[in-house]
Parts: C-alpha cells; structure tokens; sequence
C-alpha cells in the first residue's frame, strides 16, 4: 500500500478513536482505531512508522481536544501536534516490535509505554487522552481495581493488535485469528469477572458520611466566565446560605459541604469582606466547608489554588495547595522568553506555584482526598491521598470555561474511573458543571443540570480498603513499560542479526576471483 494511502488510513484511524471518548463516546471504535494503525504499520520503515504514527495522533488529538479552541485555534493545533509527536514514536517502535514472535502482546505494551511517557514528560505530562479513559461504560473499567489505567490501556491495545494480527494471518489459519482475538477479549472483560469478589473481600464500610456539594453557577462564558469574580463567590455563599435554611436543624443537615476550585477568585485573607461572606456562609450551615480560593503567594507574581478547610466559629483550618497546575494555562514555563511572542498570555498575569504535599485533609471527623481540577486525571496524584488515608474522595473543579465542549464530560467520566480504581465514593463539585456523586461502582448517584446553581445531598459510606489498582497500578505500568522497552531492544538485535546474515550470505555467493 503506497504511504499516502496508509497515512489516510492512519488519519481516520485517529478520528475513531478520538471519536470514543466524550462527547461522542463511541468506544467501540478503540481497539478498530488500534487495529487499523497497526495494520498500517506491518512492512514500513521505522522513519515511514514515524510519520504513519504522528498522522494517527495529530487526528486523534484534534478530534479528541476542540475544547482547546476556548483558549484559542492555535493552542488546539499546537498542543494536538504536540502530543502527535508522542504517537510517531509510538509507530516507529511498533514497526521495531512487529518483527518478533508474539508481537500484539509488546505492541499493545507500547500503548501503555508512550501514554507512560506522555503524562509524564515534559511539566509534569499530558494524561488526556489514555485509551484507559474512554472506558467507563464498559466492561474494561473494571480492570482499574485490579491494575489502574494502564492495565486498562493494555487491554484495549491488546484486543487491537490481537485483531490486526487476525486480519494479517485470517486466510492461513482462520481457528488461530479467532482464538486470537476472543483470548484478548477475555483479557480485557476479565475485570467484571473479578471485581465484584475483590467488593465482597473489602469488607463493611468504615463510617458513613453526609455530603452537600455546592454548584453556585458563573455569570460569564468561556475565557470571560470569571470576569466577575465577586458575582461567583456570592452565588457560592448565598446558594449555601439558602440550603442552610432548609437543613438546618434536620435530619438532613449535612457533615460536611464541598465548594468547587475558584469559588472565590479574590484571596479571602487578603480581602475582610470575602472572608467575612465565606464565614457567615459557613456559620449558617454550621459544619465545615472546603472552599475552593485563590489566594496569593509570598511574591506578588504568585498564586496558590487551595481547598481550604473552613470551620464553623474559628474560620480557616487545614489547607491543600494544588500540587499539579496546568503549564501554559496556570502558569506559563520560560515567561520572560515565550511570552515575548505570545500576547495571549498576557491573561495569565500571576504564576501559580505547585503545593508540596497530598491533598490529604481531615474534615469533620472524615478524612478526604483532594484533588483539583485536571488532577483527576494524574494516578500518582489519586493514589497518594488514598495511600494518605483518605477514605471520600474529593474533586473541586472550575471547568466554566469549557461548558458547551467535550472537556467537561471528558473530565467527569475519568472521576467515575477513579471510583472504580479506588473502591472509594468520589464527590465531584464545580462552579456550573459537572458536579455529582459517585458510587465505587462508577455509578452516578447524583448529578446537577449544568449551568444551574444546585446542592446535591447524599449520605454516603465510607471505605478504606486499599485496592489492587492503587497498591500496584504504578508497578504494572512500569512493568509494561519495561516490557515494551525490553522487546523494541530484541526487535533491533532481531533486525541487526537478520542484516549481518544476509550480508555474509551475500558475501559467500560472490563469484571468487580466478588466480592464474
């Protein structure tokens, strides 16, 4: 097949598997896109794997990222192509491993390896976008339990070169190519087989909590949604202040209440009359709050992004510090030399500094692990407040700047994953949406209408058990990413070996020279 036909293949291989995730969330279009990408990829040249690779990630990006065009064209271009780059290694290499025996199994861990990489490298990486994501609603999700995402990523991949392997060898035994492809289905259904025993095992929960998260609604849209900040704290104080008036004193007066991230964009500690609104807002619901703040650094170009733990009567108590913002979007890496070109950044006057440790918080005798925004998305970041002792999880989230576009549901779908990965209950508040409940089932037990000021009340139970997934989801990942290294290597030394031998083949059927 000529390149330019395999790189339209490549291309809308891209577009189906962007076109798994939400908004569209047709998922059984992964291991096809999978399958498809490596098909094009059998006979090719590693440059030619390259270029084949990129084309599949900068049309998966660009279908999976329009959210981007919020901020800008150009930032959704430049960060698709970005990532795009990812993928081209990813081909090159899966050319490299489709020379040895068994190759679906170290091409599918080539997956895991790059999506590995990329969220981690470079700032701190870019999760978005892991095949494992896209897999809420299926029987896959249940594999976070047992192995985290990437165990979940290898088990699409696998389905995937399983059955470009079956389309590769289908005429010469088709009993193989079938065996083939049903084995991987097997391996990545196998979750729903184990996870209800591995439930079973965890035991009676450990408490019972009662939770109100509050949704206050943003008067403005897009990159203009936080233009008045005080209107957005006034909606967070004065929806909790309403909803105090119906509870208090009843049975349904909640333990706690979850603000989202930037339910006050004005620093309350440098401000007495927000901090006074948040404090007369907690007081009249007389239970503790986290409050998603801004609050200013030790320098004037910094910013902190914390939940804040805001007791009745005494005001501010424990805090957490957003260990993971969002290069380019909540700080600007190299500012005094990229924002030289780039006017746009201009709206991001103030860098925000990283927190240093977990968002592991005691509040109103439960204990919560906090995690902001695009945070939900990092397995390091969820495991360390569950390893912390969390036993309710915790999501604040300001995604007003994307409503209408399929980050927020993106978003949402990798907080369900979590409940799964953690066998906890996951507590999701936003400024207008999507804020809800989730069971450790992935189940949404509530959920508010976006664009709505809303409170979502839910007595939930408690767990501490700690999973498989999160004990050893990081070691699966590393192990496959081991694995894919360890078979690109055999793949080289394969191809080197193969090239020596037809040399010196060449070399003994030369005609020999006739001496007089």
């Amino acid at each position: 097949m000529p390149l330019l036909a395999r790189l339209v293949v490549a291309a809308l291989a891209g577009i189906a598997a962007g076109a798994a995730f939400e908004p569209f969330g047709l998922v059984a279009l992964l291991p096809i896109a999978v399958a498809a990408l490596t098909l094009t990829l059998r006979g090719v040249t590693k440059r030619r794997g390259f270029v084949l690779g990129t084309g599949f990630g900068t049309a998966f990006m660009l279908t999976l990222l329009p959210w981007m065009q919020v901020i800008g064209a150009d930032a959704w271009i430049m960060l698709s192509v970005f990532q795009a780059f990812y993928y081209g290694l990813l081909g090159a290499t899966t050319v490299v491993v489709l020379r040895l025996p068994w190759w679906p199994l170290w091409a599918a861990a080539l997956w895991v390896a790059v999506e590995m990489l990329r969220s981690t490298v470079p700032f701190g990486g870019f999760p978005w976008g892991r095949l494992a994501y896209a897999t809420v609603d299926t029987p896959v999700a249940d594999l976070f339990t047992l192995t985290g995402a990437a165990g979940a990523t290898f088990a699409v991949a696998l389905v995937g070169t399983s059955a470009a392997w079956a389309v590769a060898v289908a005429r010469r035994t088709p009993v193989r190519a079938a065996a083939a492809v049903a084995a991987a289905a097997v391996v990545a259904v196998s979750g729903s087989l184990v996870q209800p025993q591995v439930a079973e095992a965890a035991g009676e929960p450990a408490g019972q909590v009662t939770v109100a998260a509050v949704q206050g609604d943003v008067p403005g849209e897009g990159m203009d949604a936080f233009a008045e900040r005080r209107a957005v704290l006034n909606n967070h104080v004065q929806a909790t202040r309403d909803f105090a008036g119906e509870v208090v004193g009843t049975d349904e007066q909640p333990d706690l209440v979850i603000w989202p991230e930037n339910s006050t964009d004005i620093d309350p500690f440098a401000d007495p009359t927000v901090f006074a609104d948040i404090q007369g807002a907690v007081d009249a619901i007389g239970v503790p709050v986290l409050v998603g703040a801004m609050v200013s650094g030790t320098e004037p170009s910094d910013v902190l992004n914390q939940g804040i733990v805001w007791e009745p009567g005494t005001g501010p108590g424990e805090r957490y510090s957003k260990t993971h913002p969002v290069p380019f979007g909540e700080y600007i890496p190299f500012r005094d030399v990229i924002a030289k070109f780039f006017t746009r950044l201009d709206q991001i006057p103030r860098d925000m500094v990283p927190g240093t440790r977990p968002g592991v918080l005691p509040i109103a005798g439960t204990t919560i692990g906090d995690v902001i925004c695009f945070e939900v998305a990092y397995d390091e970041l969820v495991r360390d407040v569950v390893n912390g002792g969390a036993d309710l999880l915790v999501v604040q989230t300001n995604n007003a700047t994307y409503m209408g576009t399929g980050q927020v549901e993106q978003q949402f779908a990798i907080a369900r994953l979590r409940a799964i990965e953690t066998h906890r209950y996951v507590v999701v508040a936003a400024t207008n949406g999507v804020s809800g409940i989730i069971a450790p089932s992935g189940e949404v037990v509530a959920r508010a209408e976006t664009r709505t000021q809303a409170v979502l009340l839910e007595s939930l139970p408690l767990h501490d058990d700690i999973t498989a997934g999160v004990r050893w989801g990081s070691t699966v990942g590393l192990l496959l990413t081991l694995v894919a290294a360890g078979a690109v290597s055999a793949g080289i030394a394969r191809h080197r070996r193969r090239r020596r031998t037809e040399a010196r083949s060449d070399s003994t059927t030369t005609d020999p020279v006739v001496r007089a």
